[in-house]
């Protein structure tokens, strides 16, 4: 049999996520989303479509995080 070079593929299947913000945060993410969209040109869209992004952006740049999972991954 031969070996392919891939390997099982991850579940990429999105996860669906239900949380309560709190108001104040809401409402920051609502003024988020309208200087984004007076920034680049296009009308504000939905405020909640911005969670994913942020975090995504929060944890790439986290360089404790970083540096802890890497030293994770190490000693597995």
């Amino acid at each position: 049999m031969v070996k392919l070079k891939l390997g099982p593929l991850p579940d990429d299947k999105p996860v669906k996520v239900t949380l309560e913000l709190p108001a104040s945060l809401h409402r920051e993410l609502v003024a988020y989303a309208d200087i984004l969209g007076h920034e680049t040109g296009q009308p504000p869209g939905d405020p909640l479509r911005l969670i994913v992004p942020m975090l995504q952006r929060f944890m790439a740049t986290d360089r404790a995080f970083q540096r802890l999972r890497r030293s994770h991954r190490a000693g597995v």
